[in-house]
């Protein structure tokens, strides 16, 4: 298969749903003969942050001089930026072997991989074949039956837990919590951010049980500059720098500074010109946005263009952005998922927020382009990764869940 055509396969799978659970990666790993004890991998699960946490340790390893390799997800406008080793996306014609390969060696299996299972495999052969030294790895949904959870790692890392996926985490801080703190194994050290009571009680038992070494980070990072907005990102930045250490890996002050002040994380408070990306799809995360918002530009309130898919919490959003809003612009995405301008329009009044509706993104763009104002774009990943597609000049992006 050359590229589109691997990736129009794997998008198809897509039809396969999400699998919670580590048989079918473990076999799709043994057939590629990927091992999965090696190279060195820092495990990072939690609900908001993760992202943030993982491009920076990665960007602190090279700055050190490893060889890292960084999976993520989801992507914002192209696949392979999920994977990429020394800051470089994946080739697309490694993509395109990569997946070409793993249609041929499961194409008769009964249980069918799903789309994140080949996406964590292509990621993990592509990392041995790259000879890394260190591996950042994100997990997607969960921990406990994640697929990114059939690594051994030298570290399992914890940011901030809360609610979101409830339909597949389960209702509760403390079941969505027992579900993150999965990563944790035996006897390997467990590092995490400050949590809510029943998120932290849920952690400290499993660490306990699996006589994990539990460290908390508490105190935000101070030293030295960190090249993302917003304060809670100095406290991704001391939980990262923490990783690191409790990984094994000596660390030089220089590599730590240059690592924080270069680390780059796209879609998260980016600012382009006048237009604010962020995307922020939870309850809590919208929190932190308005939050940096206010840390950033004081009480200047912007034009919010927004969008949001159905199985977010999505009135409770709108509640936080209302007051920051001078005015919503609300589009839909892409996705299947999304609501439809209508109900988001009926959601932003009874949050006591003024609305329009614009058709598409591109339309909204341009309607702000004409005014000049500040223009705040969040909700959705989706929405995020479309408005970059369009400023960029690229295809728009075509989506797993987020």
């Amino acid at each position: 298969m050359n590229y589109a055509e691997a990736l129009e396969w794997l998008y198809a799978t897509q039809l396969h749903g999400i699998k919670l659970g580590l048989s079918n990666i473990e076999r799709l790993l043994h057939v590629l003969g990927v091992d999965s004890q090696r190279p060195k991998f820092l495990h990072v699960a939690g609900t908001n942050g993760k992202g943030s946490v993982c491009a920076m340790i990665d960007a602190i390893a090279r700055a050190q001089g490893l060889r890292s390799g960084l999976f993520t997800s989801p992507h914002l406008v192209r696949f392979e930026e999920r994977i990429r080793v020394d800051g470089e996306s994946m080739p697309a014609e490694k993509v395109a072997d990569g997946l070409t390969r793993i249609r041929e060696q499961v194409k008769d299996w009964e249980h069918h991989p799903t789309f994140f299972e080949i996406a964590t495999a292509l990621a993990l052969e592509w990392f041995q074949q790259a000879d890394t030294e260190v591996v950042v790895l994100e997990t997607g949904l969960g921990g406990r039956l994640d697929s990114t959870n059939v690594v051994t790692p030298a570290v399992a890392v914890l940011t901030a837990i809360d609610l979101d996926h409830q339909a597949i985490l389960g209702n509760t801080l403390e079941k969505v919590a027992a579900e993150k703190a999965g990563i944790i194994k035996p006897r390997i050290p467990t590092i995490s951010l400050p949590q809510q009571p029943g998120a932290m009680e849920v952690i400290a038992t499993r660490a306990t049980q699996v006589n994990s070494q539990l460290t908390i980070v508490d105190a935000p990072w101070t030293q030295t500059p960190v090249n993302l907005a917003g304060s809670h990102q100095k406290l991704n930045a001391a939980l990262a720098v923490a990783a690191l250490y409790q990984a094994g890996l000596a660390l030089d002050r220089e590599a730590v500074a240059k690592g924080l002040a270069e680390v780059c994380w796209p879609g998260r408070f980016q600012q382009l010109g006048n237009i604010i990306l962020d995307g922020a799809h939870n309850p809590s995360a919208m929190h932190r946005l308005v939050h940096t918002w206010q840390e950033v530009f004081g009480a200047e309130k912007p034009l919010v263009i927004f969008s949001a898919l159905r199985d977010k919490d999505v009135p409770q959003m709108a509640r936080i952005l209302a007051p920051l809003a001078q005015k919503f612009l609300l589009v839909p995405t892409t996705n299947p998922r999304t609501h439809t301008v209508e109900e988001l329009l009926q959601i932003a009044q009874k949050a006591g927020g003024q609305g329009e509706s614009a058709d598409s993104i591109e339309k909204a763009l341009k309607e702000v382009e004409k005014t000049g104002a500040k223009t705040l774009v969040t909700g959705s990943l989706f929405l995020v990764g479309e408005t970059l597609a369009i400023l960029g000049g690229d295809t728009l992006p075509r989506e797993t869940m987020q």
